[in-house]
């Protein structure tokens, strides 16, 4: 679920992950990247999104 997230809720996903301060980070520099570059820098943060989901995984098995 929070994969799906990922892909629509960057920031929301990294923080729901138990990063809550880098998903505020994330969130400050997602919204202004959003509209400066037309949508085009979304790809990169899902990426980051679904990194941090997949290592908290690991970490905590």
């Amino acid at each position: 679920m929070n994969y799906l997230l990922a892909i629509l809720l960057p920031p929301l996903s990294i923080f729901l992950a138990g990063r809550p301060i880098l998903g505020i980070i994330t969130f400050l520099i997602w919204i202004p990247a959003l509209f400066l570059s037309g949508g085009l820098t979304h790809p990169m943060f899902i990426l980051l999104a679904w990194f941090i989901i997949f290592e908290g995984r690991n970490r905590q098995a």
